[in-house]
């Protein structure tokens, strides 16, 4: 009848960030679980041309069902754009992203690419595994000048007992250059669960080992919301 409409998946379950509101820092085996797919999912938008920019818990979606491995979603692409296109402050000054998660590229409004979505990615798995983002500061622009000149804290001051190589990873995905950062997100992904060590299952491995009633993956042209 002339009326627009959005249709959407409907994603049973919660958000990741529900899941760190009720749970608290999670073990590393369950970090790798939320890791790894939305690292895959971002490769495959970043081979279509476009970049996320606003990867948060909020935006990770969780099926979770008796009986079947959980499954992963990231959504809300509304604030995305074409690779290598610039993002930061608006013309009114708003800033596009959410500070916690934000690249220093990103936040300079310099061009980015899949590599600022990476950054974003690293500060969701350090609050996953601390409960807390990154850089913690009281106002926004305190979090944005963080991002840009001040190092990740060690996870040992927030969680000790995880192994240093945990750091090592973190601090490469979390570099203010881009050039400094993995390749891919999936080279990130895969470096973390390494430095897990064998403790962590990984993702792909627990997809298939849980057989019947695993969802279809899901297609580069269902991101948009």
């Amino acid at each position: 009848g002339g009326v627009l409409f959005i249709a959407m998946r409907f994603v049973p379950g919660r958000a990741v960030r529900a899941v760190l509101t009720g749970e608290g820092a999670l073990e590393p085996g369950r970090v790798a679980g939320f890791v790894s797919p939305v690292a895959s999912a971002l490769d495959a938008a970043h081979r279509a041309g476009l970049v996320h920019r606003d990867v948060k818990p909020a935006n990770i979606l969780v099926d979770e069902r008796p009986g079947r491995a959980p499954h992963v979603y990231l959504s809300d692409f509304g604030v995305s754009k074409g690779a290598m296109s610039s993002a930061g402050m608006t013309a009114s000054g708003v800033f596009l992203g959410t500070p916690e998660y934000a690249a220093p590229e990103q936040i300079q409004g310099l061009a980015v690419d899949g590599r600022a979505d990476q950054y974003a990615l690293a500060c969701v798995a350090y609050q996953l595994l601390t409960g807390v983002t990154p850089f913690q500061r009281d106002q926004g622009m305190a979090v944005l000048f963080a991002h840009m000149s001040e190092p990740p804290p060690p996870l040992a001051a927030r969680r000790p007992g995880l192994p240093g190589a945990v750091d090592q990873v973190l601090a490469r995905a979390l570099a203010k250059v881009p050039e400094k950062r993995y390749g891919s997100c999936r080279e990130f992904a895969d470096a973390l669960q390494d430095a897990f060590g064998a403790g962590a299952v990984r993702a792909r491995d627990a997809v298939v080992a849980s057989g019947e009633g695993a969802p279809p993956p899901v297609r580069p042209d269902l991101f948009a919301d």
